[in-house]
C-alpha cells in the first residue's frame, strides 16, 4: 500500500485544560481540534492526567507535569520533523517548541496571542500555568520543569503577533528580554525572520466578532489576517500548535472546526 503524503508528519493530541483559569470548555475544544488536525498527519495522543494538585505556586502542577513528561516521551520516541499539535491550554506548547528547538537551533517561534503569557512563578497573579509559557521557554520555567528541558530560546528568535493583554509581571518580563513583535500586514523577510518556523496561535487573538469560541475573548487580530500570516511562513513551517479552543457546545465546536481547517490547510501549503 502507498504511503500516504501527509503536510505534517506527527499530529500531537494534548488535551491539557489544567493550566488554564477557564477550563469548562477546553476538553470539547481539545477533541474537536484533535478530529480535525488528524486529517494532516498520523495521530498521536497525551494521556490526560486528571485534576492534579497544587505545587510550587502552580495550580493543578501535578497534572501538568505528568502530561508534560507523557509528550516529551512521544516526541523523543517518534523523532518527527514538522508537527501539528492540537491544544489544549497554551503551555502545551512548552514541550512542542522544546523538541523543535532541540532539533533546530535556529528555530524562530512565533507567538499569535492576545496574552503575553509571560509570567513566572514568582509574579503569576493566579498561579494558572497557561500564563506562563513565554517565561518557561525562554529560561524562567518552574523549578520542577526546568530539569526537562534544554537550552532555552533566544529572545531573539521569538516574536509576538497581536499580543496586547498583560499584567505587571507580563510586560516585566517582555521589557527585561525586550520581546518584540511582528507585523501581520508585513513581509517576513522585511523583519529579520527566517529559518524554520514554529507558530503558536491561540485561538483568543482572533477578533472575537469573528471567532467567539474562547474561553478570553480579548482578541484584536483578522480572521484573514492570521490566515495570512501561516501561509506566508508555510514553506519554513516545521511546528503549529493550535490552542484554546474552547466551544461552549457541539455547535459552536462544528462551527469553530471549520476555522481550524482552513488553518491547517494554510499551514499545508507548499510553496
Amino acid at each position: 500500500m502507498q504511503a500516504v503524503d501527509h503536510p505534517f508528519d506527527l499530529v500531537l493530541s494534548y488535551p491539557q485544560w489544567q493550566g488554564s483559569g477557564r477550563p469548562e470548555h477546553l476538553r470539547r475544544g481539545a477533541q474537536a481540534a484533535a478530529d480535525v488536525c488528524r486529517n494532516y498527519g498520523p495521530l498521536e495522543r497525551v494521556p490526560e492526567a486528571g485534576e492534579g494538585e497544587a505545587s510550587g505556586g502552580i495550580r493543578r502542577w501535578t497534572a501538568i507535569a505528568e502530561q508534560f513528561r507523557s509528550a516529551q516521551v512521544i516526541l523523543d520516541a517518534r523523532q518527527r520533523g514538522r508537527i501539528l499539535t492540537a491544544g489544549g491550554d497554551c503551555a502545551c506548547d512548552i514541550a512542542v517548541i522544546d523538541y523543535l528547538h532541540r532539533r533546530y537551533p535556529d528555530l524562530t517561534v512565533i507567538w499569535v496571542d492576545a496574552h503575553l503569557d509571560a509570567n513566572t512563578v514568582n509574579t503569576t497573579p493566579s498561579g494558572n500555568f497557561h500564563g506562563m509559557p513565554v517565561a518557561a521557554i525562554l529560561g524562567s520555567a518552574p523549578v520542577g520543569l526546568q530539569a526537562l528541558l534544554s537550552t532555552p530560546l533566544p529572545a531573539t528568535q521569538f516574536r509576538y503577533v497581536s499580543a496586547h493583554v498583560g499584567d505587571e509581571g507580563d510586560w516585566a518580563f517582555q521589557r527585561a528580554h525586550d520581546l518584540r513583535w511582528l507585523e501581520p500586514g508585513q513581509r517576513i523577510a522585511e523583519q529579520a525572520v527566517s529559518g524554520p518556523i514554529h507558530i503558536h496561535f491561540d485561538l483568543d487573538a482572533l477578533d472575537p466578532a469573528e471567532f467567539p469560541h474562547v474561553a478570553y475573548p480579548d482578541g484584536r487580530l483578522p480572521f484573514n489576517a492570521g490566515l495570512a500570516l501561516v501561509r506566508s511562513v508555510a514553506a519554513d513551517l516545521v511546528g503549529l500548535t493550535i490552542t484554546e479552543f474552547a466551544p461552549s457546545d457541539e455547535g459552536a465546536a462544528r462551527h469553530g472546526s471549520g476555522f481550524l481547517e482552513r488553518l491547517c490547510e494554510a499551514a499545508a501549503i507548499k510553496q
